[in-house]
């Protein structure tokens, strides 16, 4: 998320730390950062929030709240603190709620009189620091809010609505089965029932939920009287329709987080008072529906369960102080930390999460290393595992390569549900295929792998008579497919498994190969095979990746060696005149040794 320094400022009374002070402070103890970067007189942090931490540090007030704790340093205020009114009650619109499970909360507002027009330079820049265009004043009052707080919102255009008698009407619904509505973006959108939409009196679907607001509806200069909303969306619905749709918004990211429907009227109320503000009007009343009540909750944790943990040695008072720091408030009974969850962190569920937050704050590099406790019993080994290690090894030490194949096949007993393209839909009932498929691959390459003969075998699952089995299949050049279940094995100690004694891996080539064919006379000497791959190394323009000697002997006081010669690049397919010329390099110093090609 990118966050505006100078934004943050306005929550703190004094000084905040330079930008990269900020970026180190929040990497340590929070969030990791992806990059900062100066923007006039601005300095712009990227902020990777994590997917717990989603439901209130999507905004400046969450990633403010965490410099508090880290830096110790007070907020100069926490709107998310004070108490919120939404009086007066409206009585010229009504809501209603179709799935109170898919919507928790709906709160609306009814703004009259507004001028709309463009923001002030202050909200212009504050917006556009994060990437933001301005608008107008409405729409961008609505989004200052949603970076500041964390709750999305929309306005409409209430003149545009379709009325039901004298009264403005909203539903929430599920959408009508190919049912369209043209977006603020100007694209035509198809709905479907699994997606939930906002309608209007005439019950026309005026915005998807939580999504993207509809074009008929907007707000532009015209407009004067405004239906402001905060509503609280199921985070999976919105996923749902954002991934079918292809539409992707500022406001799904965050409810697909999931945040507190508590938050709405917030983030509602200060909206409202901000339109005011820049825009003029008069606020004529509220509206909140809340069916769904979030219910409050504690945590507790006692000192000892935090110091066994993190294996630290942490009194009362730093528990405590950094629980202040956190804004977390907590009752403390011999040694048992009851702490009251602040609505919007939904990540607070379990005791671990607590020592989570005080690890943190206290500081990671400040927890001790120690060593870990030693094992009263030597553990077992996984029978599959230990018998699977077994053969590997057997088979690895008789030339066998191990291949992994598709677990998919053209033919099974069990159909795969869900498999996207469509190709392969069943589960394996063999792993024959898949090693007769990979021989068949690799034999053409025994002269680039130095083999005589290609073995494979695979140690896999198969789905078949009605039940899930792992096997083993071997496969050869000069030998029939065959298969069989891995036999369980039992063990109790990890001394009989074999440990890789491969010293490095190398990249292939998805390029051909070409192989030449050279015999030389070379004087006998104990340097003689030594030399000659010298020459080929020297000469061979970096394309030589392998050398294979497959004829030797020995006549009146000299050796004849025949190689093949393997040649490939890793940038493109060699021609044969390339090769050629490399082998005639190769021909000349041979010659020039006083060596005889035959």
């Amino acid at each position: 998320m990118k966050t505006s320094r100078n934004w943050l400022q306005q929550y703190f009374a004094s000084p905040l730390p330079e930008a990269q002070a900020l970026a180190d402070a929040l990497t340590f103890h929070a969030f990791e950062i992806e990059s900062v970067e100066q923007k006039g007189s601005d300095d712009i942090l990227d902020v990777k929030v994590t997917p717990n931490r989603g439901h209130d540090c999507l905004c400046h007030r969450g990633i403010a709240k965490e410099l508090s704790a880290i830096l110790d340093v007070p907020l100069k205020k926490d709107p998310l603190r004070n108490d919120v009114s939404l009086a007066p009650k409206a009585t010229s619109f009504t809501v209603s709620i179709e799935d109170p499970k898919r919507c928790r909360r709906f709160t609306a507002a009814r703004i009259a009189g507004v001028k709309v027009g463009p923001s002030p330079e202050w909200l212009r820049t504050a917006l556009e620091a994060v990437g933001q265009k301005s608008i107008n004043n409405v729409v961008d009052a609505t989004n200052f809010i949603m970076f500041d707080m964390g709750q999305p919102l929309h306005a409409f255009d209430a003149g545009k609505l379709k009325r039901a008698g004298g009264t403005f009407e909203l539903a929430v619904r599920n959408a009508n089965e190919g049912e369209r509505m043209l977006g603020l973006d100007d694209k035509g959108y198809v709905l479907t029932p699994s997606m939930l939409v906002i309608a209007d009196g005439s019950g026309e679907a005026v915005s998807i939920a939580g999504i993207k607001g509809g074009k008929p509806t907007g707000i532009d200069e015209s407009t004067t009287d405004v239906i402001l909303e905060a509503a609280n969306w199921d985070g999976v619905a919105i996923r749902k329709t954002s991934t079918a749709l292809k539409l992707r918004t500022d406001a799904s990211d965050r409810f697909q987080q999931v945040i507190s429907p508590e938050l709405a009227p917030y983030g509602l109320r200060a909206a409202a008072d901000l339109i005011v503000q820049i825009a003029g009007g008069t606020v004529e009343g509220f509206v909140d529906e809340y069916p769904d009540k979030q219910k409050p909750s504690s945590v507790s944790v006692s000192l000892d369960k935090i110091n066994a943990v993190l294996g630290t040695r942490l009194s009362e008072g730093d528990v405590a102080d950094a629980f202040t720091r956190l804004g977390l408030s907590f009752a403390l009974s011999g040694g048992n930390f009851v702490v009251t969850v602040p609505f919007e962190r939904l990540d607070l569920v379990i005791s671990e999460d607590l020592i989570e937050e005080v690890a943190r704050i206290v500081g990671y590099d400040k927890i001790p290393a120690a060593e870990l406790v030693s094992f009263g019993a030597i553990p077992e080994v996984n029978g599959n595992f230990y018998a699977a290690e077994k053969i590997r090894e057997d088979l690895i030490s008789k030339g066998y390569s191990e291949v992994i194949t598709s677990v998919f096949a053209d033919k099974g007993e069990r159909i795969v549900a869900n498999k996207v393209d469509g190709v392969r839909p069943y589960l394996r009932a063999t792993l024959l295929e898949g090693l007769v498929e990979a021989l068949e691959r690799n034999a053409r390459n025994t002269a680039l792998l130095g083999l005589q003969e290609v073995k494979l075998f695979e140690i896999g699952t198969v789905w078949c008579d009605g039940k899930e089995t792992l096997m083993v299949g071997t496969v050869g050049d000069k030998e029939k497919a065959s298969e069989h279940a891995l036999q369980s094995v039992a063990a109790s100690a990890y001394d009989v498994l074999p440990l890789s004694q491969t010293p490095r891996y190398q990249p292939f080539s998805k390029y051909p190969f070409i192989v030449r064919d050279i015999a030389m006379w070379i004087p006998e000497s104990p340097s003689a095979f030594s030399d000659a791959i010298a020459v080929f190394s020297e000469y061979n323009r970096g394309l030589l990746r392998h050398v294979d000697l497959f004829d030797q002997y020995k006549k009146d006081a000299r050796v004849s060696y025949a190689f093949h010669l393997v040649f490939q690049s890793f940038d493109k397919t060699l021609t044969d005149e390339e090769v050629n010329t490399v082998m005639q390099d190769i021909y000349t110093a041979v010659k020039g040794k006083g060596w005889e090609v035959r």
